[in-house]
């Protein structure tokens, strides 16, 4: 059944796609009306900007909402969002933002800076339990009261003297506090949608439906129909409108391989991603159609370090050890992807790791056998969780044969679906299980603050005091030299105790039709939908 039923759901898609204009492709129809078609893999797990984690969940959000700053589709330089201008103090700790007079709901309702004030709250507020509420946490308080350590909100760092001002104060100077604003978490929700169909902290609520759904972005959702499509429509309340040339996006939640057989008949403008075995024909007849684009992210296992036999740093270690990334990357992946011998990708805001995991598959025989298990003997079977995906069952299966070749042990593989695979890492119902980190922002924090023992994306069950230590006393560092040491001993601990395996450095890999324009390359692969438009030969 995990493999039987996503395949007749895609052909399904595939069949539904081809069949809805039987004279012209969507492409043909997209190019004329402006409508663009964009596969993104899987079902988002909501549309809740205060509750998602993932890309897949960016990519549809990105069209519906808009935060303070957004970003050059380029250069990544921050922009003015729904904040038109800004004010930064000369000591780094207070932002005043002025927002544009012109935002607006899709409803027509002016964007406040009580909005904001509504949607930071919510985020913070213990109760709603958000995963990401810690992208807050510069701000004066912010940690705190999220943690319940204070009660009154007023007391956090943000304030609207007006309806269209903001003022922050932070705990210390954020040199990318510009930046985090871009990120879905800093987005507003509007305070009277929310509120008509639940609390406040409701998690499960009607107001990201169809027909309850207010953004303030370029764009309004007009249909969600599961696990088929996601379907918006220009905004024209948007503050900049004039400016869109898109009337209208698909997303469409298919697997990889009905994915790239759509592209091929002309039924999806943009993939999500290339299936492996494609990369060899596209490079040979259509390399202008496929691209390779450097992606500020890493490819890992993260480990249950409350499970034996993983709660043993050594064994941790063996694992790491005995897997030929070299071999995998160039052989199996063949997309340009870099083997991750540290966790944080190169040069990410001037930092690279000096810790290195090498390939050394002797040394972990060795300290697999002083935990206990010589040549594997004993060594209980685990099981290695994906989500449903063929590039990534093929590269569970390439490392599931080097554990067995190399450690004489043997990891059963287990997929399950996007929402299922992510409320099982949420309850830490794993061994070890596939995961992946995009940076939010073009700095280490973002990368090395998932191993702080209560971050709300930390499911490894790892703590570390020291680690802790080191990556808040970065946060409070204003000496850039000073700060980037200690993140270089945070990540030595990291790799030392190893609660994450890193396995390659992504690289952006999508197929992309020759009428999409205003769709740029970037490390963070962020795509204003306000910037693309379509244009046929």
């Amino acid at each position: 059944m995990h493999t039987l039923f996503p395949i007749l759901l895609s052909t399904f898609v595939l069949l539904t796609l081809c069949a809805c204009a039987p004279n012209q492709s969507n492409v043909q129809t997209g190019n004329a009306n402006q409508e663009l078609y964009i596969g993104i893999g899987t079902e988002p797990e909501g549309l809740d900007p205060h509750l998602v984690t993932g890309v897949t969940e960016h990519y549809v959000l990105l069209s519906l909402l808009e935060g303070l700053t957004t970003v050059h589709p380029k250069t990544l330089e921050i922009e003015p969002g729904v904040a038109e201008r800004w004010e930064v103090s000369g000591d780094g700790l207070q932002y005043t933002f002025y927002l544009d007079p012109k935002a607006r709901w899709s409803n027509g309702d002016p964007v406040t800076s009580g909005d904001f004030l509504f949607s930071f709250e919510r985020i913070l507020t213990p109760a709603l339990g958000a995963p990401y509420a810690y992208m807050l946490y510069s701000i004066k308080n912010a940690e705190a009261f999220n943690k319940g350590e204070l009660q009154e909100f007023a007391e956090v760092g943000v304030k609207a003297p007006d309806s269209r001002t903001l003022i922050f104060k932070l705990a210390a100077p954020t040199p990318y506090f510009l930046s985090l604003s871009t990120h879905y978490t800093w987005w507003p929700v509007h305070p009277p949608s929310v509120l008509a169909h639940g609390g406040t902290t409701d998690r499960i609520s009607k107001w990201t439906k169809p027909g309850n759904f207010v953004g303030n972005g370029p764009f309004t959702l007009e249909t969600w129909r599961l696990n088929h499509s996601i379907q918006v429509t220009k905004n024209t309340h948007y503050r900049d409108a004039e400016s869109v040339r898109l009337n209208g996006i698909h997303f469409l939640p298919i697997s990889m391989d009905t994915e790239e057989r759509a592209f091929r008949a002309d039924q999806l403008h943009i993939t999500s991603t290339v299936p492996i075995p494609r990369i060899d024909w596209y490079r040979k007849n259509a390399p202008d159609r496929m691209h390779f684009d450097t992606y500020l992210g890493v490819y890992y296992y993260l480990l249950n370090t409350a499970r034996k036999p993983l709660d043993d740093p050594r064994v941790r270690q063996a694992l790491a050890y005995s897997i030929d990334r070299e071999s995998l990357t160039r052989h199996v992946l063949k997309a340009g992807q870099q083997p991750a011998y540290h966790f944080t990708p190169p040069n990410t805001g001037g930092y690279t790791a000096e810790a290195k995991l090498l390939y050394d598959p002797e040394r972990a025989r060795e300290l697999l056998a002083d935990a206990g298990f010589p040549g594997g003997a004993g060594f209980p079977k685990l099981e290695l969780l994906f989500n449903t995906s063929e590039s990534h069952r093929t590269v569970a299966v390439a490392i599931q044969q080097m554990w067995q070749s190399e450690l004489g042990i043997e990891i059963s593989l287990y997929n399950q679906e996007w929402k299922v695979y992510l409320a099982s890492r949420k309850e830490r119902n794993f061994d070890i299980a596939r995961a992946a980190w995009i940076g939010d922002y073009v700095d280490p924090n973002t990368f090395l603050s998932l191993g702080v023992r209560d971050n709300g994306n930390n499911h490894s069950n790892w703590g570390n005091t020291r680690y802790d230590a080191l990556i808040g006393e970065a946060a409070r560092t204003q000496d850039p030299a000073a700060r980037l040491e200690l993140f270089q001993e945070a990540e030595t601990i990291l790799m030392d105790e190893m609660p994450v395996i890193p396995i390659y450095f992504y690289v952006r890999s999508t197929l992309i039709d020759e009428a999409v324009r205003g769709w740029y390359s970037n490390i963070l692969d962020y795509h204003p939908y306000q910037d693309v438009w379509l244009e046929a030969d």
